[in-house]
């Protein structure tokens, strides 16, 4: 992106570096490093930068929109409802393709959309860690709107604990020493104090949740909302306790059930340059000529899973319930970071937290790197400079 820090960077490269990065980062927590750590990060122009943080509000404006709840009424499955919904998301992720424009210039391109947590600890910690292993200029940030590690550890802080104790607050998930992002949950604990818990071990007395540590039951006044419900019901797994009971005196830092208002269901409402022409495949009076552009992903699905990349109208017409799938134009990444081998695309995540009272606050960013034909892990198989990492702006502008 910006080519002399770019050709500097990989002019310095050793593979000792990389290694000691994900060595020093296991050694540090457990060896909970599970997922791929790039070799790089990724230097933002300002240019792109600035379209990144125009596209991402695109998305938050309509959120915010008077409207968005009445247009997202039938977005939360019945069976998955959660009581005491708040009454917006308390965090949102804006996962952006970087393509060209017809100028030739990065243009960010809305992939998806989640109410829903990302790494927010880990993602600051890796920042620490980048900088004790590589060259990382000091005036480069990966944080938004005037924030230093430090004041956006606070703020993320405040979210998380509100006014209750740290054993007080539990971070809900199934299985969380079982999962892949257990990294987070640890630094979590390192952080705040707030323990993960599985949602199986949770249990309801009267109007209140608990759960038990070290002989004690101990009552829950936050829960950070971690868990997915297909894992629930893959595994044939039960809450302890009433999930649509409005009487709990329990408040949810992510409400679960913006898991589904803020996900697929939301791109067909986002107008923007930003965001590719998407519909809801049940309102399509005809199918677009150039089915070949769109790609067809089910509402219901997490980490890609159902997403149809080649199919045709036979295939729409055979589909019993397309209310739950929406079609969107295809994009194409960009092959924009040299690498030893091949150049890899990027995919940008940028990270909000929307505390109770105050705007919505970008904050952070998550960055993957592929060189398959998507992104994750299966289209990765074998290949370098491609995973999880941090993606860098000038910190001397305005943004």
């Amino acid at each position: 992106m910006i080519a002399h820090l770019r050709k500097q960077f990989n002019a310095d490269f050793q593979e000792s570096q990389y290694q000691a990065i994900k060595d020093d980062i296991n050694r540090d927590l457990d060896n909970s490093l599970v997922f791929r750590l790039s070799e790089t990060p990724l230097f933002l122009d300002d240019d792109l930068t600035r379209r990144l943080i125009r596209a991402a509000y695109d998305v938050i404006e309509v959120v915010q929109h008077p409207e968005f709840h009445r247009q997202t009424v039938t977005a939360v499955p019945d069976q998955f409802s959660v009581a005491n919904e708040s009454p917006h998301p308390h965090f949102v992720q804006v996962d952006f393709a970087v393509c060209r424009d017809e100028q030739g210039q990065f243009l960010p391109q809305l992939i998806e959309v989640q109410g829903f947590p990302s790494l927010y600890a880990f993602q600051h910690y890796l920042d620490g860690k980048l900088r004790q292993h590589f060259p990382i200029p000091e005036n480069f940030t990966p944080f938004f709107s005037g924030l230093l590690p430090d004041t956006y550890q606070a703020i993320l802080g405040r979210i998380l604990l509100g006014d209750s104790a740290p054993e007080n607050v539990i971070l809900l998930e199934y299985q969380p020493q079982k999962q892949k992002t257990r990294i987070d949950f640890q630094l979590v604990e390192r952080y705040y104090g707030i323990k993960a818990v599985c949602v199986t071990e949770v249990f309801q007395k009267g109007n209140r949740l608990y759960y038990r540590d070290a002989g004690r039951d101990i009552p829950v006044e936050r829960i950070y909302h971690r868990f997915i419900f297909d894992e629930l019901l893959r595994a044939n797994a039960e809450c302890n306790f009433n999930l649509k009971d409005g009487d709990l005196q329990v408040q949810w830092v992510g409400h679960p059930n913006w898991f589904f208002r803020l996900s697929k269901h939301t791109l067909p409402l986002i107008k923007s340059p930003y965001c590719p022409e998407c519909h809801y495949l049940s309102e399509l009076i005809e199918y677009p000529e150039d089915l070949s552009n769109y790609v067809l992903k089910p509402l219901y699905s997490f980490a890609g899973q159902g997403v149809q990349v080649d199919f045709d109208a036979a295939t729409l017409d055979a589909i019993a319930d397309p209310e739950n799938y929406i079609l969107q134009r295809k994009v194409t990444y960009t092959p924009l970071i040299e690498t030893p081998d091949e150049p890899a695309k990027a995919e940008i995540r940028m990270m909000f937290i929307w505390e109770d009272g105050q705007e919505p606050l970008l904050v952070n960013n998550l960055l993957r790197l592929s060189k398959g034909r998507m992104m994750g892990v299966d289209f990765n198989r074998n290949r370098t400079w491609v995973g999880s990492s941090l993606a860098f702006h000038r910190l001397d502008e305005a943004f």
